[in-house]
């Protein structure tokens, strides 16, 4: 411990490919969508976060929103940096700060990631004041956040379907055993609503309008013990070109999903047949664990349960597994040192 420790201050970050989490002092401070809105002609940011997505489909030629990150990775270098820095500085604890505090992080990342990427978001952290920089891959961080104790000689099997990826991953003794990273996730189930309502109604809707649908009437699997009442949406008629309204039901969507879902059921199953005898036997006991946002999809457990024979449990408040984990790791350093990756610069 050094003598401008007390100058230090920790945040934990979960930079997903649709939400962008950070806990500073145990509490969940910033929970945004991951979105920046830029100025073309002076290529400003003039907003993020929740400001940004309520201009999103919305906006004229000279405001362009992006989204940073795609697959869990950095795809806007410049935009994710701006981003990242403008939610730590509206962290209310640092706002008082006469000086802006060097900072210790623990980012989690896609356990697919490769070393460029990597780099690229421990750059990223640097940039804005990031003194100690961390990385943690999701799965892991999804299985703390979810209360496993990942350093047990026990085979615990985490799905952790997110933004961008579906990260798939069996923990043993504080390390993955084997995983396997899907890029097929939340984005994609509602690029399939998109693409259902125009073939199947001749109704353009944008991105914001199936992701409501997805959140509202969203299934896994046609027969639902407690079914969402139908939903109205509008959008443009794509043979008049007039706005229009559709009743749609839930076992619409998920004609619409299902191939999307039956590709991760395939991606759990490959990482099943991969997993080693001993380990195969701790999971046939403690069943699979399903974090990220895509796990609240209704009867995706159900599904996935029936596909693999195994009780499959959804963690409490999914959406902030991840984002809790990375904060337990940041509380307990010394303890989670051989799952972290990057030392002290």
């Amino acid at each position: 411990m050094g003598f401008f420790d007390f100058l230090t201050e920790e945040i934990a970050i979960d930079l997903g490919t649709a939400n962008t989490l950070i806990i500073h002092n145990d509490k969940v401070v910033v929970d945004s969508p991951s979105i920046v809105a830029r100025d073309r002609i002076s290529n400003k940011i003039i907003a993020v976060g929740q400001e940004a997505a309520r201009m999103q489909g919305k906006t004229h030629e000279n405001i362009k929103t992006i989204r940073p990150l795609k697959d869990g990775v950095i795809a806007d270098f410049d935009a994710s940096e701006k981003m990242i820095s403008l939610f730590i500085k509206n962290i209310p604890a640092l706002k008082k700060k006469l000086f802006p505090p060097s900072l210790r992080m623990v980012i989690c990342i896609p356990s697919g990631i490769t070393e460029v990427e990597m780099r690229a978001v421990k750059e990223s952290a640097e940039r804005v004041n990031g003194k100690e920089v961390y990385l943690i891959h999701e799965p892991m961080a999804a299985a703390i956040g979810i209360g496993v104790d990942i350093m047990q000689p026990k085979g615990n099997m985490i799905v952790d379907i997110g933004g961008g990826t579906t990260e798939i991953a069996v923990i043993a003794l504080g390390g993955i055993v084997c995983d396997k990273s899907v890029k097929v996730a939340g984005d994609v189930f509602t690029n399939d609503i998109v693409y259902y309502m125009r073939t199947q109604h001749n109704l353009y809707v944008g991105e914001r309008t199936a992701e409501k649908i997805k959140i509202q009437i969203g299934a896994a699997t046609e027969d639902l013990e407690v079914p969402p009442e139908e939903m109205s949406v509008q959008g443009r008629d794509l043979l008049t070109g007039k706005p229009k309204q559709v009743q749609i039901s839930y076992r619409e969507v998920a004609k619409a999903l299902d191939k999307s879902i039956l590709r991760i059921e395939d991606a759990v199953m490959e990482t099943l047949s991969q997993t080693p005898p001993e380990l195969a036997a701790d999971i046939y006991n403690t069943g699979i664990y399903l974090a990220g946002g895509g796990s609240m999809l209704r009867g995706l457990d159900k599904r996935l349960s029936q596909k693999t024979d195994l009780p499959v449990y959804i963690a409490e408040d999914p959406l902030r597994a991840v984002v809790r984990g990375t904060g337990i790791t940041l509380k307990n350093l010394n303890k989670f040192k051989s799952v972290l990756i990057g030392k002290k610069n």
